[in-house]
This record gives C-alpha cells, sequence and structure tokens, in this order.
C-alpha cells in the first residue's frame, strides 16, 4: 500500500485526485499508476485502470488471476468491474467511499450474481494516511474556487 500511496502523492502533486494503484504478483510490484484522469481529459484513465492496462503488458495477458491489487480509495464501480474481468485475487483498498465506491458502496459490483469474478476484498488498509491525502486535496480545491 506504501508504493500506492507514493503514486497518489504524485498525482496530487500534478493536480489530479490523489488516487494511485498498484498490482503486484508474488509479492512484487509489477505495475503502479495514479490518475491521469485531468491531464488526459480521459473520464477512463483511473488509476486502477491504468495499472490493469500496464499490468496486463507486462503479464502478456489480460487475465491477473495471481496478481493482487492494492489502491488508496475504494474502487467506483466502473473500477470494480474491471478489476473483476481482470480477475484479480485480491484487492485492497485504504480509504471508504461513501459517495462513489462500488465494493463496499453504491453498485457493489462483487456482490451481484451476475458478477464474473469475485477478489477476496480488504479494506482499510493505510485508511488514514489515503483519506488525509484526499481531505487535504479537496480542501485546497474548495480554496481555489
Amino acid at each position: 500500500m506504501q508504493h500506492a500511496l507514493l503514486e497518489a502523492q504524485q498525482a496530487f502533486a500534478s493536480g489530479e485526485v490523489p488516487i494511485g494503484a498498484v498490482v503486484a504478483r508474488e509479492g512484487a510490484v509489477i505495475a503502479a499508476a495514479h490518475n491521469l484522469v485531468e491531464s488526459r481529459k480521459d473520464i477512463a484513465a483511473h488509476a486502477e485502470i491504468l495499472a490493469l492496462q500496464r499490468a496486463a503488458q507486462i503479464v502478456g495477458d489480460w487475465r491477473l488471476e495471481n496478481c493482487d491489487m492494492y489502491v488508496t480509495l475504494e474502487p467506483c464501480a466502473m473500477c470494480a468491474q474491471a478489476i473483476s474481468y481482470a480477475r484479480i485475487r485480491r484487492l485492497y483498498f485504504g480509504a471508504y467511499n461513501p459517495k462513489g465506491g462500488g465494493v463496499d458502496h453504491g453498485a457493489r459490483i462483487f456482490t451481484h450474481p451476475t458478477c464474473l469474478h469475485k477478489p477476496e476484498v480488504i479494506g482499510g488498509v493505510e485508511e488514514t494516511a489515503a483519506q488525509e491525502l484526499l481531505t487535504r486535496f479537496f480542501k485546497d480545491v474548495r480554496q481555489e474556487s
């Protein structure tokens, strides 16, 4: 999760919502990314999607069955569905997202009977650090507007 938090800090520094994600296999990080929605002007440039794409290139397959993902914020429904399709084994996330989450809140993608693959989910990992970064970012954004 520390690597994901570093990615989130990079996003913060570049004016992106500070969310970072990494994909690990056998305990080693194979791909990392942070949000690039603003800089790319791409609604799908979420940290999770970018990390999954990079991991798939490294593994040589879109199926990431023996991989785990670490994300600083509970994934949205779009990202949760991508995590399911990629067959991520375990999902660890930091801060909970009552407004836009798709795992423990909102759509709860993994609970649907039609969900392709249900990873093991562990929420609240480094929750305080992840939440503080998000809070600081949005406080700064509000002060600017």
